[in-house]
Order: structure tokens, then C-alpha cells, then sequence
């Protein structure tokens, strides 16, 4: 199991993110669809839209293990493994993001999944400044700096 660590701060008040990592229609704009029924044992179910260039795409089904609002997201799953979300104010308008997850990803794709949360953490600042993904065009729009961020993540996490 590896363990991947993100910390990002938002501009953003700490009830903006939170409804953005918990709330189907504003998931959309930077992670993928979302089924949620956000309460502790609640299952959870995450879509990717962002497929490669044959459009394949991953799902996540699994099951909320920490519900505590507007601060901590806790769920655990098949392909990802367990993800905590940890929210905090740095004063009134910003807001630090701590993603950790538990990753059961085999040792030759874990740079590919490090990479992928960290893009994803770039699309929420999108979504957060009022954008979103253009899902269709992910791959010619976004893959090639996901392709850096692996290639990054494959040094790193090799060393």
C-alpha cells in the first residue's frame, strides 16, 4: 500500500470547498460524476470523465468512513483505496486542502495515480474560480501535464 500526500491552499472559504468535494453538481466541474449519500456508512460512487484517447474511464464505489462538516470527508473503495479530505481555515477567506490516500495501485501505475490526484487538485482551483473541465477534450487539453506530473511522480516515488 502506498500512501500519497497533497496539501493545497484555496482562496476560497472553507464552505466553498467543502461543498465542491461534496456535492454531485459541483464534482462534476473537477473530478468526475458523483453519487453521494453524504452521512457516515453512506456509499459513495465516483465516475472519472477524464478517459484516455479509446475513452475509457474509472469508477469508485465505496462507502463514507468519516462525515464531519464541514472538515473531514473520509471514504474508502475498490480502485483508490481509502481518501481523507481534511479542510481548515487560514483565516476568513482561505482555506488549506490535506488529501491523503491509501492507494492499493500496483508499483508500475502509483506515479500514474499520484499524478492523477495532483491534476485533479488543479482542476478544483479551476471550479473554484467559477470554470470547469471540458470532459471531452481532457485528453487533448489536460494530458500532457498530467504526462510531466507522472514522470515527476515516477522519480519520486521510485527514489
Amino acid at each position: 500500500m502506498t500512501v500519497l500526500r497533497y496539501e493545497r491552499r484555496y482562496p476560497d472559504p472553507i464552505e466553498k470547498v467543502w461543498d465542491a468535494i461534496t456535492q454531485p453538481e459541483r464534482l462534476v466541474a473537477w473530478l468526475g460524476e458523483a453519487e453521494l449519500e453524504l452521512e457516515h456508512g453512506g456509499a459513495i460512487k465516483i465516475t472519472w470523465l477524464n478517459g484516455d484517447e479509446d475513452g475509457n474511464t474509472a469508477v469508485y464505489n465505496g462507502r463514507i468512513t468519516r462525515f464531519e462538516p464541514p472538515n473531514v470527508l473520509e471514504y474508502d473503495g475498490d480502485i483508490h483505496g481509502r481518501l481523507l479530505w481534511e479542510l481548515s481555515p487560514d483565516g476568513e477567506d482561505v482555506t488549506i486542502l490535506k488529501l491523503t490516500n491509501w492507494t492499493p495501485a500496483p508499483d508500475d501505475i502509483r506515479s500514474k495515480v499520484a499524478a492523477g490526484w495532483d491534476i485533479h487538485l488543479d482542476h478544483l482551483a479551476t471550479a473554484l474560480d467559477g470554470g470547469a473541465i471540458d470532459w471531452p477534450r481532457w485528453y487533448q487539453d489536460h494530458f500532457p501535464a498530467w504526462q510531466e506530473k507522472e514522470a515527476r511522480y515516477a522519480v519520486e516515488l521510485e527514489g
